[in-house]
């Protein structure tokens, strides 16, 4: 009787379980498609920007121009994305800057995808053998000409891996913009979570749209990849 019992409790405590999760799986996906996937996409726009600028600041020869970017790409890989949230959005009002929770996570990430991305660039132009620069300025081209045209497509090849992992990367961090209250994937499942307080099967339905969402991403990744060796010698 008792094991009767407890196999009674255990089916009901399952469908009351996948009927919580079917029902908050539309929350969460719109969390995902309203705040995740925008935020990702600004952020990584805007951060790329930011991350070309930069690198070009840090190959430059000029010290004033150098040192600036060294200081920025020190701070932001220096301290810990948390913290830079929480300087934006809670830390900036008391000086009288008051930055709604949407563009405060994306000041934030852009701040700091432009720092890590912008070694990966540099990285990456610096892979570029010096023979490049050289044949280019012998048939007439100028410095700027040449890292426009020649090594600017070649260094682009060769940083889509590391870059593809930093935009994967960004999605997953994007649940810390939970914490300056933006109501992303991650943010729907604690608010369900408050109120159902079935922790343990939520935040592992967060976690599997996040893992969804980051291998549909990599098969883009590989994709790209291919479509780049084709312009390889092997």
């Amino acid at each position: 009787m008792f094991l009767k019992s407890n196999i009674i409790y255990t089916i009901t405590a399952g469908m009351e379980g996948w009927e919580l999760f079917i029902n908050s799986l539309l929350p969460m996906l719109l969390g995902a498609i309203q705040y995740t996937i925008p935020l990702t996409l600004i952020s990584f726009a805007g951060g790329l920007i930011l991350a070309l600028l930069t690198a070009m600041m840090r190959l430059s020869k000029s010290r004033f121009i150098r040192m600036p970017a060294v200081i920025y790409v020190s701070a932001i890989r220096g301290t810990p994305l948390l913290v830079q949230l929480f300087i934006i959005f809670y830390g900036l009002p008391n000086i009288g800057l008051n930055i709604d929770p949407f563009p405060s996570a994306a000041i934030a990430f852009i701040l700091n995808v432009g720092a890590y991305a912008s070694e990966i660039i540099r990285a990456s132009i610096l892979s570029i053998p010096k023979g490049q620069w050289e044949a280019a300025y012998t048939i007439g081209m100028t410095r700027r000409m040449a890292l426009r045209r020649i090594i600017l497509p070649q260094s682009a090849r060769v940083s889509v891996p590391p870059l593809s992992n930093t935009f994967i990367s960004l999605v997953k961090d994007t649940s810390l913009a939970s914490l300056v209250l933006v109501a992303e994937l991650f943010r729907k499942a604690q608010e369900i979570a408050a109120r159902t307080y079935d922790f343990l099967l939520l935040y592992i339905e967060a976690a599997l749209i996040y893992w969804v969402i980051c291998f549909l991403l990599s098969l883009v990744q590989v994709a790209i990849e291919k479509r780049l060796d084709r312009y390889v010698a092997k």
